[in-house]
Protein backbone atom coordinates (compact mmCIF):
# COMPACT_ATOMS: atom_id res chain seq x y z
CA UNK A 1 0.00 0.00 0.00
CA UNK A 2 1.13 3.55 -0.64
CA UNK A 3 2.13 5.68 2.30
CA UNK A 4 -0.17 8.57 3.02
CA UNK A 5 1.01 12.11 3.71
CA UNK A 6 1.29 13.35 7.30
CA UNK A 7 -1.94 15.36 7.10
CA UNK A 8 -3.78 12.37 5.63
CA UNK A 9 -2.53 10.13 8.44
CA UNK A 10 -4.05 12.55 10.94
CA UNK A 11 -7.34 12.46 9.06
CA UNK A 12 -7.27 8.64 8.92
CA UNK A 13 -6.69 8.54 12.68
CA UNK A 14 -9.69 10.82 13.21
CA UNK A 15 -11.77 8.69 10.82
CA UNK A 16 -10.87 5.47 12.63
CA UNK A 17 -11.75 7.02 16.00
CA UNK A 18 -15.12 8.22 14.69
CA UNK A 19 -15.84 4.80 13.15
CA UNK A 20 -15.01 2.98 16.39
CA UNK A 21 -17.43 5.28 18.23
CA UNK A 22 -20.20 4.29 15.83
CA UNK A 23 -19.74 0.53 15.52
CA UNK A 24 -18.37 -0.17 19.02
CA UNK A 25 -14.83 -1.05 20.07
CA UNK A 26 -15.21 -4.84 19.80
CA UNK A 27 -16.80 -4.77 16.36
CA UNK A 28 -14.27 -2.21 15.15
CA UNK A 29 -11.34 -4.35 16.37
CA UNK A 30 -12.80 -7.41 14.67
CA UNK A 31 -13.69 -5.96 11.25
CA UNK A 32 -11.51 -2.87 10.77
CA UNK A 33 -8.45 -2.63 13.02
CA UNK A 34 -6.04 -4.90 11.09
CA UNK A 35 -7.91 -5.88 7.92
CA UNK A 36 -8.85 -2.47 6.49
CA UNK A 37 -6.76 0.42 5.20
CA UNK A 38 -8.21 3.89 4.54
CA UNK A 39 -6.83 6.09 1.76
CA UNK A 40 -7.57 9.80 1.44
CA UNK A 41 -7.52 11.59 -1.90
CA UNK A 42 -9.10 15.05 -2.17
CA UNK A 43 -12.73 14.57 -1.06
CA UNK A 44 -12.75 10.76 -1.44
CA UNK A 45 -12.09 8.00 1.09
CA UNK A 46 -11.18 4.56 -0.26
CA UNK A 47 -11.70 1.49 1.94
CA UNK A 48 -9.01 -1.01 0.90
CA UNK A 49 -9.58 -4.61 2.04
CA UNK A 50 -8.03 -8.04 1.56
CA UNK A 51 -10.84 -9.96 -0.16
CA UNK A 52 -13.92 -9.58 -2.33
CA UNK A 53 -16.02 -11.11 0.41
CA UNK A 54 -14.83 -8.58 2.98
CA UNK A 55 -15.41 -5.78 0.49
CA UNK A 56 -19.04 -6.79 -0.03
CA UNK A 57 -19.59 -7.50 3.66
CA UNK A 58 -18.41 -4.06 4.76
CA UNK A 59 -20.29 -2.33 1.94
CA UNK A 60 -23.55 -4.08 2.84
CA UNK A 61 -23.28 -3.93 6.63
CA UNK A 62 -21.18 -0.89 7.56
CA UNK A 63 -21.35 1.54 4.67
CA UNK A 64 -23.58 3.98 6.56
CA UNK A 65 -21.30 4.14 9.59
CA UNK A 66 -18.19 4.49 7.40
CA UNK A 67 -19.78 7.36 5.46
CA UNK A 68 -20.80 9.15 8.68
CA UNK A 69 -17.31 8.75 10.14
CA UNK A 70 -15.78 10.02 6.90
CA UNK A 71 -18.03 13.08 6.89
CA UNK A 72 -17.02 13.83 10.47
CA UNK A 73 -13.28 13.46 9.81
CA UNK A 74 -13.00 14.76 6.23
CA UNK A 75 -16.02 16.92 5.43
CA UNK A 76 -19.64 16.93 4.33
CA UNK A 77 -18.90 16.42 0.63
CA UNK A 78 -16.72 13.34 1.00
CA UNK A 79 -17.49 10.18 -1.01
CA UNK A 80 -16.63 6.61 0.00
CA UNK A 81 -15.44 3.78 -2.24
CA UNK A 82 -14.32 0.17 -1.69
CA UNK A 83 -11.53 -1.81 -3.35
CA UNK A 84 -9.62 -5.10 -2.93
CA UNK A 85 -5.88 -4.80 -2.34
CA UNK A 86 -3.90 -7.79 -3.71
CA UNK A 87 -0.92 -7.42 -1.34
CA UNK A 88 -3.19 -7.32 1.70
CA UNK A 89 -4.99 -10.43 0.44
CA UNK A 90 -1.73 -12.44 0.46
CA UNK A 91 -0.87 -11.30 3.99
CA UNK A 92 -4.39 -12.10 5.20
CA UNK A 93 -4.21 -15.62 3.71
CA UNK A 94 -0.96 -16.37 5.53
CA UNK A 95 -2.40 -15.02 8.80
CA UNK A 96 -5.53 -17.17 8.40
CA UNK A 97 -3.44 -20.33 7.90
CA UNK A 98 -1.40 -19.62 11.05
CA UNK A 99 -4.55 -18.78 13.01
CA UNK A 100 -6.22 -22.01 11.89
CA UNK A 101 -3.27 -24.12 13.08
CA UNK A 102 -3.10 -22.22 16.38
CA UNK A 103 -6.84 -22.56 16.86
CA UNK A 104 -6.79 -26.31 16.27
CA UNK A 105 -4.10 -26.75 18.91
CA UNK A 106 -6.02 -24.63 21.43
CA UNK A 107 -9.20 -26.62 20.86
CA UNK A 108 -7.36 -29.90 21.42
CA UNK A 109 -5.70 -28.65 24.62
CA UNK A 110 -8.77 -27.01 26.13
CA UNK A 111 -11.68 -29.29 25.22
CA UNK A 112 -11.20 -31.60 28.20
CA UNK A 113 -11.22 -28.67 30.66
CA UNK A 114 -14.15 -26.69 29.28
CA UNK A 115 -17.84 -27.13 29.83
CA UNK A 116 -18.63 -25.54 26.46
CA UNK A 117 -16.50 -24.88 23.39
CA UNK A 118 -17.54 -22.30 20.82
CA UNK A 119 -15.80 -22.88 17.48
CA UNK A 120 -16.16 -20.80 14.35
CA UNK A 121 -14.45 -22.57 11.42
CA UNK A 122 -13.63 -20.52 8.34
CA UNK A 123 -13.85 -22.76 5.23
CA UNK A 124 -11.04 -22.79 2.68
CA UNK A 125 -10.23 -24.40 -0.64
CA UNK A 126 -12.10 -24.82 -3.95
CA UNK A 127 -15.86 -24.86 -4.03
CA UNK A 128 -16.32 -22.58 -1.05
CA UNK A 129 -19.38 -20.32 -1.44
CA UNK A 130 -19.80 -16.74 -0.31
CA UNK A 131 -22.67 -17.88 1.89
CA UNK A 132 -20.52 -20.43 3.73
CA UNK A 133 -17.83 -17.81 4.36
CA UNK A 134 -20.42 -15.30 5.53
CA UNK A 135 -21.93 -17.79 7.95
CA UNK A 136 -18.49 -18.61 9.32
CA UNK A 137 -17.66 -14.95 9.84
CA UNK A 138 -21.01 -14.34 11.51
CA UNK A 139 -20.39 -17.19 13.91
CA UNK A 140 -16.88 -15.96 14.61
CA UNK A 141 -18.07 -12.40 15.22
CA UNK A 142 -20.76 -13.55 17.63
CA UNK A 143 -18.28 -15.71 19.54
CA UNK A 144 -15.70 -12.96 19.79
CA UNK A 145 -18.11 -10.18 20.65
CA UNK A 146 -19.92 -12.30 23.20
CA UNK A 147 -16.91 -13.81 24.94
CA UNK A 148 -13.93 -11.56 24.05
CA UNK A 149 -10.90 -12.06 21.81
CA UNK A 150 -7.14 -12.19 22.19
CA UNK A 151 -4.69 -9.39 21.46
CA UNK A 152 -3.97 -10.58 17.92
CA UNK A 153 -7.68 -10.74 17.05
CA UNK A 154 -7.20 -14.12 15.29
CA UNK A 155 -8.45 -16.65 17.85
CA UNK A 156 -11.63 -18.46 16.76
CA UNK A 157 -12.15 -20.62 19.85
CA UNK A 158 -13.31 -19.64 23.32
CA UNK A 159 -13.43 -21.86 26.38
CA UNK A 160 -16.39 -20.95 28.57
CA UNK A 161 -16.25 -21.91 32.22
CA UNK A 162 -19.52 -22.48 34.08
CA UNK A 163 -20.76 -19.18 35.42
CA UNK A 164 -21.77 -18.72 39.03
CA UNK A 165 -24.84 -16.62 39.74
CA UNK A 166 -23.85 -13.08 40.70
CA UNK A 167 -25.56 -10.59 42.94
CA UNK A 168 -26.88 -7.46 41.19
CA UNK A 169 -24.62 -4.45 41.53
CA UNK A 170 -25.61 -2.03 44.26
CA UNK A 171 -26.96 1.22 42.83
CA UNK A 172 -25.74 4.67 43.74
CA UNK A 173 -27.94 6.62 46.14
CA UNK A 174 -28.77 10.28 46.65
CA UNK A 175 -27.39 10.30 50.19
CA UNK A 176 -24.01 9.15 48.84
CA UNK A 177 -23.76 11.89 46.24
CA UNK A 178 -21.44 14.80 47.10
CA UNK A 179 -23.19 18.04 46.11
CA UNK A 180 -21.22 21.11 45.00
CA UNK A 181 -21.42 24.10 42.71
CA UNK A 182 -20.66 21.96 39.65
CA UNK A 183 -23.61 19.58 40.12
CA UNK A 184 -26.14 21.24 42.45
CA UNK A 185 -28.78 21.89 39.77
CA UNK A 186 -28.43 18.37 38.36
CA UNK A 187 -28.79 16.87 41.84
CA UNK A 188 -31.91 18.94 42.58
CA UNK A 189 -33.43 18.02 39.21
CA UNK A 190 -32.79 14.31 39.72
CA UNK A 191 -34.22 14.43 43.22
CA UNK A 192 -37.26 16.29 41.88
CA UNK A 193 -37.95 13.44 39.43
CA UNK A 194 -38.45 10.99 42.27
CA UNK A 195 -40.89 13.21 44.14
CA UNK A 196 -43.41 13.01 41.30
CA UNK A 197 -42.47 10.42 38.68
CA UNK A 198 -43.25 11.70 35.20
CA UNK A 199 -43.46 15.32 36.31
CA UNK A 200 -40.03 16.14 34.88
CA UNK A 201 -39.69 13.98 31.78
CA UNK A 202 -37.50 13.46 29.92
CA UNK A 203 -34.63 14.54 32.14
CA UNK A 204 -31.28 14.71 30.33
CA UNK A 205 -28.08 14.87 32.41
CA UNK A 206 -24.96 15.67 30.40
CA UNK A 207 -21.30 16.31 31.06
CA UNK A 208 -17.79 14.85 30.72
CA UNK A 209 -16.83 11.46 32.09
CA UNK A 210 -16.62 10.91 35.84
CA UNK A 211 -18.72 13.87 37.03
CA UNK A 212 -21.61 11.85 38.53
CA UNK A 213 -24.13 11.39 35.71
CA UNK A 214 -24.43 7.63 36.15
CA UNK A 215 -24.58 7.98 39.94
CA UNK A 216 -27.61 10.28 39.67
CA UNK A 217 -29.22 8.01 37.06
CA UNK A 218 -28.88 5.06 39.43
CA UNK A 219 -30.09 7.13 42.38
CA UNK A 220 -33.31 8.02 40.53
CA UNK A 221 -34.04 4.35 39.83
CA UNK A 222 -33.07 3.32 43.37
CA UNK A 223 -35.33 5.94 44.95
CA UNK A 224 -38.23 5.04 42.63
CA UNK A 225 -37.94 1.34 43.50
CA UNK A 226 -37.81 2.08 47.23
CA UNK A 227 -40.81 4.40 47.16
CA UNK A 228 -42.86 2.30 44.73
CA UNK A 229 -41.76 -1.35 44.87
CA UNK A 230 -44.69 -2.39 42.71
CA UNK A 231 -43.67 -0.41 39.60
CA UNK A 232 -41.61 -1.60 36.62
CA UNK A 233 -38.26 0.11 36.05
CA UNK A 234 -35.36 -0.39 33.66
CA UNK A 235 -31.81 0.90 34.07
CA UNK A 236 -29.47 0.12 31.20
CA UNK A 237 -26.84 1.60 28.90
CA UNK A 238 -27.61 2.72 25.36
CA UNK A 239 -25.50 -0.23 24.15
CA UNK A 240 -27.65 -2.66 26.14
CA UNK A 241 -30.83 -1.10 24.74
CA UNK A 242 -29.44 -1.48 21.22
CA UNK A 243 -28.45 -5.10 21.81
CA UNK A 244 -31.87 -5.97 23.24
CA UNK A 245 -33.62 -4.32 20.30
CA UNK A 246 -31.47 -6.07 17.67
CA UNK A 247 -31.94 -9.46 19.35
CA UNK A 248 -35.70 -8.91 19.40
CA UNK A 249 -35.66 -7.74 15.79
CA UNK A 250 -33.64 -10.69 14.51
CA UNK A 251 -35.27 -13.28 16.75
CA UNK A 252 -38.88 -12.35 16.11
CA UNK A 253 -39.42 -11.04 19.61
CA UNK A 254 -40.16 -7.42 18.71
CA UNK A 255 -43.73 -7.39 20.11
CA UNK A 256 -42.46 -8.62 23.50
CA UNK A 257 -39.63 -6.06 23.43
CA UNK A 258 -42.10 -3.24 22.83
CA UNK A 259 -44.52 -4.45 25.49
CA UNK A 260 -41.68 -4.64 27.99
CA UNK A 261 -40.23 -1.18 27.40
CA UNK A 262 -43.48 0.69 26.71
CA UNK A 263 -45.12 -0.55 29.92
CA UNK A 264 -42.33 0.76 32.17
CA UNK A 265 -42.90 3.40 34.81
CA UNK A 266 -39.24 4.50 34.78
CA UNK A 267 -36.82 4.15 31.85
CA UNK A 268 -33.21 5.21 32.54
CA UNK A 269 -30.64 4.98 29.72
CA UNK A 270 -26.94 5.80 30.17
CA UNK A 271 -24.49 7.11 27.52
CA UNK A 272 -26.99 8.15 24.87
CA UNK A 273 -24.18 9.19 22.50
CA UNK A 274 -23.57 5.47 21.84
CA UNK A 275 -26.61 5.49 19.53
CA UNK A 276 -24.79 7.55 16.87
CA UNK A 277 -25.44 6.00 13.47
CA UNK A 278 -27.86 3.34 14.76
CA UNK A 279 -30.83 4.49 12.73
CA UNK A 280 -33.21 1.61 13.43
CA UNK A 281 -32.54 1.77 17.17
CA UNK A 282 -33.06 5.54 17.17
CA UNK A 283 -36.44 5.16 15.45
CA UNK A 284 -37.49 2.52 18.01
CA UNK A 285 -36.34 4.71 20.90
CA UNK A 286 -38.35 7.68 19.60
CA UNK A 287 -41.51 5.54 19.48
CA UNK A 288 -40.77 4.16 22.96
CA UNK A 289 -40.24 7.65 24.30
CA UNK A 290 -43.51 8.86 22.76
CA UNK A 291 -45.45 5.93 24.24
CA UNK A 292 -44.06 6.53 27.73
CA UNK A 293 -44.62 10.29 27.49
CA UNK A 294 -48.26 9.78 26.56
CA UNK A 295 -48.72 7.69 29.71
CA UNK A 296 -46.93 10.21 31.93
CA UNK A 297 -44.01 7.90 32.73
CA UNK A 298 -40.52 8.95 33.83
CA UNK A 299 -37.65 8.95 31.32
CA UNK A 300 -34.04 9.83 32.19
CA UNK A 301 -31.03 9.93 29.87
CA UNK A 302 -27.35 10.72 30.30
CA UNK A 303 -24.94 11.80 27.57
CA UNK A 304 -21.44 13.21 27.25
CA UNK A 305 -22.75 16.47 25.80
CA UNK A 306 -25.92 18.53 25.48
CA UNK A 307 -28.68 17.31 23.12
CA UNK A 308 -28.07 20.47 21.08
CA UNK A 309 -24.64 19.01 20.25
CA UNK A 310 -25.97 15.51 19.51
CA UNK A 311 -27.01 16.22 15.95
CA UNK A 312 -26.16 12.67 14.87
CA UNK A 313 -29.12 11.40 16.90
CA UNK A 314 -31.47 12.98 14.36
CA UNK A 315 -33.94 15.86 14.73
CA UNK A 316 -36.80 13.69 16.00
CA UNK A 317 -35.03 12.43 19.11
CA UNK A 318 -33.02 15.60 19.67
CA UNK A 319 -36.11 17.82 19.64
CA UNK A 320 -37.88 15.55 22.12
CA UNK A 321 -34.88 15.69 24.44
CA UNK A 322 -34.70 19.47 24.21
CA UNK A 323 -38.41 19.58 25.10
CA UNK A 324 -37.60 18.10 28.51
CA UNK A 325 -35.26 19.31 31.25
CA UNK A 326 -31.62 19.42 30.13
CA UNK A 327 -29.05 19.91 32.91
CA UNK A 328 -25.26 19.86 32.72
CA UNK A 329 -22.71 18.63 35.26
CA UNK A 330 -19.21 20.09 35.23
CA UNK A 331 -15.86 18.94 36.56
CA UNK A 332 -16.08 19.21 40.38
CA UNK A 333 -14.40 22.16 42.09
CA UNK A 334 -11.83 21.81 44.88
CA UNK A 335 -14.32 21.79 47.75
CA UNK A 336 -16.46 19.15 46.03
CA UNK A 337 -13.40 17.01 45.26
CA UNK A 338 -12.38 17.10 48.93
CA UNK A 339 -15.87 15.86 49.85
CA UNK A 340 -15.73 13.12 47.18
CA UNK A 341 -12.29 12.07 48.43
CA UNK A 342 -13.61 11.75 51.98
CA UNK A 343 -16.63 9.75 50.82
CA UNK A 344 -14.49 7.31 48.83
CA UNK A 345 -12.05 6.96 51.75
CA UNK A 346 -14.91 6.05 54.07
CA UNK A 347 -16.16 3.44 51.63
CA UNK A 348 -12.65 1.92 51.41
CA UNK A 349 -12.21 1.98 55.18
CA UNK A 350 -9.30 4.45 55.03
CA UNK A 351 -8.23 6.71 57.84
CA UNK A 352 -7.31 9.77 55.80
CA UNK A 353 -5.94 12.95 57.45
CA UNK A 354 -7.40 16.21 56.18
CA UNK A 355 -4.10 17.34 54.61
CA UNK A 356 -3.97 14.11 52.58
CA UNK A 357 -7.54 14.66 51.40
CA UNK A 358 -6.63 18.14 50.24
CA UNK A 359 -3.41 16.90 48.61
CA UNK A 360 -5.24 14.22 46.60
CA UNK A 361 -8.18 16.50 45.72
CA UNK A 362 -5.82 19.27 44.64
CA UNK A 363 -3.74 17.07 42.35
CA UNK A 364 -6.40 14.87 40.71
CA UNK A 365 -8.81 17.36 39.19
CA UNK A 366 -10.49 15.71 36.20
CA UNK A 367 -13.07 13.33 37.66
CA UNK A 368 -14.01 11.11 40.59
CA UNK A 369 -12.54 7.97 39.04
CA UNK A 370 -9.07 9.50 39.30
CA UNK A 371 -9.65 10.16 42.99
CA UNK A 372 -10.83 6.60 43.53
CA UNK A 373 -7.78 5.18 41.76
CA UNK A 374 -5.41 7.33 43.82
CA UNK A 375 -7.00 6.27 47.11
CA UNK A 376 -6.91 2.58 46.18
CA UNK A 377 -3.19 2.93 45.52
CA UNK A 378 -2.74 4.61 48.91
CA UNK A 379 -4.63 1.74 50.54
CA UNK A 380 -2.35 -0.81 48.86
CA UNK A 381 0.78 1.13 49.87
CA UNK A 382 -0.38 1.44 53.47
CA UNK A 383 -0.88 -2.29 53.73
CA UNK A 384 2.35 -3.14 51.90
CA UNK A 385 4.52 -0.89 54.09
CA UNK A 386 2.41 -1.44 57.22
CA UNK A 387 2.30 2.31 57.75
CA UNK A 388 -0.58 4.73 58.36
CA UNK A 389 -1.34 7.09 55.51
CA UNK A 390 0.24 10.51 55.92
CA UNK A 391 1.32 13.27 53.54
CA UNK A 392 4.89 11.97 52.90
CA UNK A 393 3.53 8.50 52.07
CA UNK A 394 0.90 10.01 49.75
CA UNK A 395 3.50 12.13 47.94
CA UNK A 396 5.81 9.15 47.48
CA UNK A 397 3.09 6.68 46.46
CA UNK A 398 1.35 8.97 43.95
CA UNK A 399 4.47 10.61 42.47
CA UNK A 400 4.45 8.71 39.18
CA UNK A 401 0.71 9.32 38.68
CA UNK A 402 1.13 13.04 39.29
CA UNK A 403 4.04 13.20 36.87
CA UNK A 404 1.69 12.41 34.00
CA UNK A 405 -1.32 14.23 35.39
CA UNK A 406 -2.78 16.91 33.11
CA UNK A 407 -5.88 19.00 33.42
CA UNK A 408 -8.65 17.95 31.03
CA UNK A 409 -9.01 20.72 28.45
CA UNK A 410 -12.12 21.23 26.33
CA UNK A 411 -12.63 23.25 23.17
CA UNK A 412 -14.74 25.69 25.19
CA UNK A 413 -11.83 26.18 27.62
CA UNK A 414 -9.48 27.03 24.76
CA UNK A 415 -12.05 29.37 23.22
CA UNK A 416 -12.44 31.33 26.49
CA UNK A 417 -8.70 31.47 27.26
CA UNK A 418 -7.84 32.82 23.80
CA UNK A 419 -10.66 35.39 23.91
CA UNK A 420 -9.60 36.59 27.34
CA UNK A 421 -5.95 37.07 26.31
CA UNK A 422 -6.80 38.81 23.03
CA UNK A 423 -9.73 40.84 24.39
CA UNK A 424 -12.34 39.39 22.04
CA UNK A 425 -16.09 39.24 22.50
CA UNK A 426 -17.96 35.98 23.05
CA UNK A 427 -18.48 33.93 19.85
CA UNK A 428 -15.85 36.00 18.00
CA UNK A 429 -13.85 32.87 17.17
CA UNK A 430 -16.97 31.20 15.76
CA UNK A 431 -17.79 34.18 13.53
CA UNK A 432 -17.06 34.70 9.83
CA UNK A 433 -14.82 37.72 10.49
CA UNK A 434 -11.51 37.50 8.63
CA UNK A 435 -9.51 40.43 9.99
CA UNK A 436 -6.23 39.41 11.60
CA UNK A 437 -7.40 40.65 15.01
CA UNK A 438 -9.81 37.66 14.97
CA UNK A 439 -8.35 35.25 12.40
CA UNK A 440 -4.94 35.04 14.11
CA UNK A 441 -6.38 34.20 17.57
CA UNK A 442 -8.73 31.73 15.85
CA UNK A 443 -5.78 29.95 14.23
CA UNK A 444 -3.99 29.85 17.58
CA UNK A 445 -7.10 28.36 19.17
CA UNK A 446 -7.20 25.60 16.52
CA UNK A 447 -3.49 24.92 17.10
CA UNK A 448 -4.09 24.63 20.85
CA UNK A 449 -7.07 22.33 20.24
CA UNK A 450 -4.78 19.96 18.32
CA UNK A 451 -2.24 20.10 21.17
CA UNK A 452 -4.50 19.77 24.21
CA UNK A 453 -7.51 17.74 23.04
CA UNK A 454 -8.23 14.54 21.13
CA UNK A 455 -10.97 16.21 19.08
CA UNK A 456 -11.11 15.24 15.41
CA UNK A 457 -10.13 17.79 12.79
CA UNK A 458 -13.73 18.07 11.65
CA UNK A 459 -14.92 18.62 15.25
CA UNK A 460 -12.42 21.43 15.76
CA UNK A 461 -13.41 23.02 12.47
CA UNK A 462 -17.11 22.80 13.33
CA UNK A 463 -16.57 24.39 16.73
CA UNK A 464 -14.61 27.34 15.37
CA UNK A 465 -17.17 28.56 12.88
CA UNK A 466 -18.00 25.52 10.76
CA UNK A 467 -14.64 25.37 9.00
CA UNK A 468 -13.26 22.38 7.10
CA UNK A 469 -10.60 19.95 8.30
CA UNK A 470 -8.17 21.40 5.76
CA UNK A 471 -8.58 24.84 7.36
CA UNK A 472 -7.60 23.37 10.72
CA UNK A 473 -4.48 21.78 9.21
CA UNK A 474 -3.60 25.05 7.49
CA UNK A 475 -4.00 26.93 10.79
CA UNK A 476 -1.70 24.48 12.54
CA UNK A 477 1.01 24.98 9.91
CA UNK A 478 0.60 28.77 10.06
CA UNK A 479 1.06 28.84 13.85
CA UNK A 480 4.13 26.60 13.55
CA UNK A 481 5.63 29.27 11.24
CA UNK A 482 4.80 32.02 13.76
CA UNK A 483 6.54 30.02 16.45
CA UNK A 484 9.70 29.46 14.37
CA UNK A 485 9.89 33.15 13.35
CA UNK A 486 8.90 34.65 16.71
CA UNK A 487 6.24 36.84 15.10
CA UNK A 488 4.08 39.31 17.02
CA UNK A 489 0.32 39.06 17.53
CA UNK A 490 -2.09 41.92 18.33
CA UNK A 491 -3.45 42.01 21.92
CA UNK A 492 -5.44 44.69 23.82
CA UNK A 493 -2.18 45.97 25.35
CA UNK A 494 -0.35 46.15 22.01
CA UNK A 495 1.53 43.70 19.81
CA UNK A 496 2.93 40.74 21.71
CA UNK A 497 5.54 38.19 20.67
CA UNK A 498 4.03 34.82 19.89
CA UNK A 499 5.84 33.04 22.72
CA UNK A 500 4.46 35.51 25.27
CA UNK A 501 0.91 35.34 23.87
CA UNK A 502 1.08 31.55 23.97
CA UNK A 503 2.37 31.61 27.55
CA UNK A 504 -0.55 33.80 28.64
CA UNK A 505 -3.12 31.54 26.99
CA UNK A 506 -1.61 28.34 28.44
CA UNK A 507 -1.44 29.94 31.88
CA UNK A 508 -5.16 30.73 31.61
CA UNK A 509 -5.85 27.13 30.52
CA UNK A 510 -4.00 25.67 33.48
CA UNK A 511 -5.38 28.09 36.07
Amino acid sequence: MQDVKLDDREIVTALRRALADRVGADRYDFWFASSVQFRIAAERVTVAVSSTFLQEWLRNNFRGQIEEAAREAVGANVSVGFEVDAAAAQVQTRRAEVAADTNANRVARGAAQSSTVVVAKVPAGPGVTTTSIANAFLGLEKALLAEGSTADGAVTTKMIAPRKPTMPRRLGRFDEFVVGASNRLAYASALGCTERLGGISPLVLHGPTGVGKTHLLEAIVDAARRAHPEIETALLSAEQFTTSFLEALNGGGLPNFRRKFRSLHVLAIDDLQFLAGKKATLVELVHTLDALQRDGKQIVFTADRSPAELGFLGPELRNRLLGGLVVGLDVPDMQTRVGITGRIATRLGLELPHEVREFVAGRFTSHARELSGALKRLLAASRAYEKPIDLPLAEQTLADLLQHQQKAVRLADIDKAVRDVFGLEQESLQSTRKGKEVSHPRMLAMWLARKYTRAALSEIGRYFGGRSHSTVISAQKKVDVWMSRGEALPTPTGDCRFEEALRRVEKALNA
